[in-house]
């Protein structure tokens, strides 16, 4: 968190773009707080409840894209401060962060189980053994894999909106708005219901869909049902992969894994772009969105075929059909 203060801080203080890219560079350095935020998910909660909670910490942020972006935008338009027009945006970003960090210090218990029971626990007594199901190699392929390619189609949706129908700014903040809200919706009351592994199978076919459709569009009612699918998308897969990840990884090593697993899609999202966009501009929409239907058919390969369900994950189901027999 004080990193994230530092970052903003540069960016309140930032009258030429070498300042606002040092901002940059230390709210990137400073990201490890997404990562952590995870990693109490999954202490916090027990093995048929972790999917639920990656869920609603997926439909947090889903809320947070939907509406920063409209936020930001209405206060880059008050100007207070002539040499940085986004001044005012950063301020109120400052503040926030900092009520933020201040109720994060004064409310916020330890929850790696091993430091806060540290006292109550025998001294030879050690962390259970985690029986494996996944490997987390394969956990980071997918991963990295799949974001990859979404990331790469993602960022190319302003540039094919306005060669098809001439969006503009303002049009493309509806189309992504609706996809935030879509997303948000689904993993409150949707996604946390599924098991984990589930949640990815659903993700990626509905990706492939999305995939598929982008790449022959030519009406806006269907680039909005191509939308719902991307909205699915967001709503199930990283969610879903944290989750199966938790289940790999003992209590001492969670947020080991996790952050691991967080590496390989950032750089899967930092390169998805582009690759993507080179193929847009160099072969064509139909060239691009066809060859991210075939990695993302590579990614649903994986993913079937290679993902298994933890125990754990599906243990409640278990008890439920038990119940009704």
């Amino acid at each position: 968190m004080a990193g994230n203060i530092l970052s903003v801080l540069l960016w309140v203080m930032a009258a030429d773009f070498r300042t606002f890219l040092a901002s940059r560079i230390v709210g990137g350095l400073s990201e490890g707080n997404v990562q952590l935020a995870t990693a109490i998910a999954t202490d916090i909660s027990d093995e048929n409840s972790r999917g639920s909670t990656m869920a609603l910490i997926g439909a947090c942020f889903s809320i947070a894209f939907t509406f920063g972006p409209a936020l930001g935008a209405y206060l880059s338009s008050i100007a207070t401060v002539a040499a940085n027009p986004f001044a005012t945006a950063a301020g109120v970003s400052l503040s926030l962060i900092v009520i933020e960090t201040v109720y994060l210090y004064f409310s916020l218990p330890e929850t790696l189980p091993n430091k806060a029971t540290k006292s109550a626990a025998k001294p030879s007594a050690k962390p259970a053994a985690v029986m494996r199901t996944n490997s987390h190699f394969l956990l980071n392929l997918v991963h990295f894999t799949f974001l990859l390619f979404f990331s790469g189609m993602e960022f190319s949706l302003p540039f094919m909106t306005y060669d098809l129908f001439k969006y503009n700014s303002l049009q493309n903040g509806r189309l992504l708005g609706y996809v935030g809200l879509v997303a948000s919706i689904l993993q409150g009351g949707v996604t946390r219901r599924l098991s984990p592994l589930l949640t990815v199978q659903v993700g990626v076919s509905a990706c492939l869909l999305a995939f598929v459709m982008l790449g022959r569009i030519t009406s806006v009612g269907s680039l909005y049902l191509a939308a719902t699918f991307l909205a699915i998308t967001s709503a199930t897969v990283v969610s879903g992969l944290n989750a199966l990840s938790s289940f790999e990884a003992g209590e001492d090593e969670r947020g080991g894994k996790l952050g691991v697993l967080r590496s390989w899609g950032q750089l899967g999202r930092g390169l998805g772009p582009i690759l993507f966009t080179s193929v847009y501009w160099w072969a064509g929409r139909n060239m691009a969105y066809s060859a991210g239907a075939l990695g993302i058919l590579a990614v649903m390969a994986l993913v079937f075929k290679g993902l298994k369900s933890p125990p754990g994950s599906v243990k409640k189901r278990a008890k439920k059909e038990k119940k009704e027999l």
